[in-house]
Order: C-alpha cells, then structure tokens, then sequence
C-alpha cells in the first residue's frame, strides 16, 4: 500500500497512483488519459492501482489543462411528453460515456424563447458542444452560439444557409419497409394515410410511399389516399372513409401508429378482421400502442438510438477536430420493420 493515500483516507492523488505503480506521474496522466500510447501491461497495472486507491480524476483541472470541460449540453423541444425522447438520449448518453463525456439535458417545451435561454445558460456553463433534438424530423433556426462552440441537430434539419451536422431518419426509405411488407403477400388495393401536419417526415414518407408502389405498378391514386391529423380519432375517421368505399383496399399503410390503431378501430366497427381482412402497417414502433393492440401492429420502427448515438459521435469529432469538413448533407438512419400480428395475405374477393 502507497504512503500518502489509502482506500478511504481521503482523495488520491496522482502522484499517489505513481508511487504505487512504481511510474511517473506523467505516465500516469497519458495512462488515465489516453492523450499517449502506454505500454498495454503498465496501464493495467496503473489502472488498477486507481480503482484501488479510489483515485478520480479532477475533470475541473483537467478541462482547464485541456480548454474543456468534458460536458456536452442536450436541448429538446418536447422531452417529457414524448415516448421516444428517452432513446435519443439514452444512444447520446451511451456514446458520451465511451468518450469520457457527460451529458446533461434540457427541454425548451417548444417554445423559443426558453430554447434561446437554454443555449445561453449551457454557453454560461462553457460546455463543449450542444446536441440540438427535436422529438419530430423538422427544420430547426440556428441558434446564437458562437463559430467555435459545434451543433449537431438530431431528428432535425438546418435551415437554408446553415451548414451544420444533422442526423435524421430515412423517411422514404423507412415507407418503402412498409409497402414491401405488405407487397409480399400480394397486396395490391394498398392506400396510404398521411398527416395534415406539413413536416418533413410527412413528405419524406408520402414520397417514399408513391415511389415503392408506384415501380411495383400500383397507383396511389385519390380512392387510396387520405390525411388526417396524426392521431387515433384522425385514423378512425380517414380509416372509416376508405373502408366505407364499394371496394376498399386490402391492406393500408398509417403515417404513425396511433393513426394505425384508429384504422384498427375503424375496421373492427365494421366486422372487418384484421387482418384476414385488412393488413395494417404502422410506423414508428410505439411499444404503448404497437404491443397493446389485438393483434398486435406490425410496424417501422424509427432509429431514434441510433440517431442519439450519431449525434454524440459526431459532436465530439466535431469537437476532437477529426470530423470531416460540414457541407456533407443530412446524415440519414435508416428504420427497420418490427413483425407483429397485423398483415395477412389479401382477402379473396369476387372479381368487379
């Protein structure tokens, strides 16, 4: 045991740490650090002697060394109400600490003026970067942070003239999941079912929808294409009208799935079972909705992880100086789909 510190007799130092493993201090700074290659069998052992002794390391000194305070600031517009917040932060949170990075949360609640007050408040703090999310893909101002503090958006797009790092889901692609899982069985009377809401997510998802269907020969035509507002009520009663046609679609894909469970609701009015009569798709993986409804809703799940994930890395490349130059456009993530109960094969009906 090391003069000088002993387990529970007061904060280690590193000089402590050095005596112990029998190296400099500074080899035990490089070691801790990883800013120096250490030879592999003499950081085991000086990291061992630091769990030993209980050193921790002064992130306050050392941010001062390093111009950094090893705290990244997290700001979303609708942290509390939104299912998904917690993985954007937990796939951020995870990639903080493999760097040695903490991360601290923030929600504006959508309004402006708290999310300028937030960023002020995170600059006060000299935090090293700002992740800036939104619970929905959407365009986002720039904010007035300094040149040299980095941004990354996550779930979220510049607006004309900022160029900046962004993550986002791959909307066309992730409806394209959709239609080819419900064009193996043989669907061919598929409709769609948008949002009212003009955000970049319902584009993205209308234009991948139309062009999956449209290179399998399938026409989105007005019989097959409803909007309503992106809830269960907006799914009952666009769902109602499709199915209340003389020849309604076989299967039908939801913008979300809370407008999934009103298009499952709406059938199930009507005596029409899902899904040997009707197959549903949602999108989103909503595990309160998707999981809860009988059967259960086959679905697209969206990356919010791996966007969270994305965002943090690349924050903290940004940061390190090792991220490529900006101008390279959004950076998308692609969803995945999550099998369930609701899609069968098409019923069989009587030719027109």
């Amino acid at each position: 045991m090391p003069t000088g510190a002993t387990p529970g007799s007061g904060r280690a130092r590193v000089s402590d740490v050095a005596a112990a493993a029998g190296v400099s201090p500074t080899t035990v700074s490089h070691a801790l650090s990883g800013a120096r290659a250490v030879n592999a069998e003499t950081r085991e052992r000086i990291l061992a002697v630091a769990r030993e002794l209980g050193y921790v390391p002064d992130r306050v000194a050392s941010g001062l060394r390093r111009r950094r305070t090893g705290v990244v600031g997290l700001i979303g517009d609708d942290l509390a109400a939104t299912p998904f917040a917690g993985r954007i932060i937990e796939g951020a949170r995870r990639a903080g600490l493999e760097r040695d990075v903490l991360l601290m949360v923030a929600e504006s609640g959508g309004e402006a003026e708290a999310e300028r007050d937030l960023v002020a408040r995170f600059l006060a703090q000299r935090v090293d970067g700002l992740l800036i999310a939104r619970m929905y893909h959407q365009r986002v101002d720039r904010p007035a942070v300094p040149d040299d503090v980095p941004v990354v958006l996550v779930d979220a797009a510049p607006e004309p003239g900022w160029e900046v790092d962004a993550v986002v889901p791959d909307e066309a692609q992730i409806a394209t999941l959709a239609c080819e899982r419900l064009m193996r069985e043989g669907h061919r009377e598929v409709a769609y079912i948008g949002t009212v809401d003009e955000s970049r997510a319902a584009r993205g998802r209308l234009i991948g929808v139309r062009s999956a269907l449209g290179d399998a020969g399938i026409a989105l035509g007005d019989g097959r294409l409803e909007f309503c507002s992106s809830d269960a009520a907006g799914g009952r009663e666009a769902g109602g009208r499709l199915l209340d046609q003389p020849a309604p679609p076989t299967a039908v894909i939801c913008f979300n799935d809370q407008i999934a469970m009103g298009v499952m609701q709406a059938a199930t009015r009507r005596g029409i079972p899902v899904p040997a009569g009707l197959s549903i798709v949602g999108i989103d993986d909503l595990h309160p909705v998707a999981d809860a409804l009988d059967p259960g809703l086959t679905t697209i799940a969206l990356p919010h992880d791996g966007m969270g994930r994305w965002g943090m890395t690349r924050l903290l490349d940004r940061i390190d100086g090792t991220a490529p130059p900006l101008g390279d456009g959004l950076h998308l993530v692609r969803g995945w789909l999550v099998e369930r109960a609701s899609v069968a094969a098409p019923p069989t009906r009587p030719p027109r």
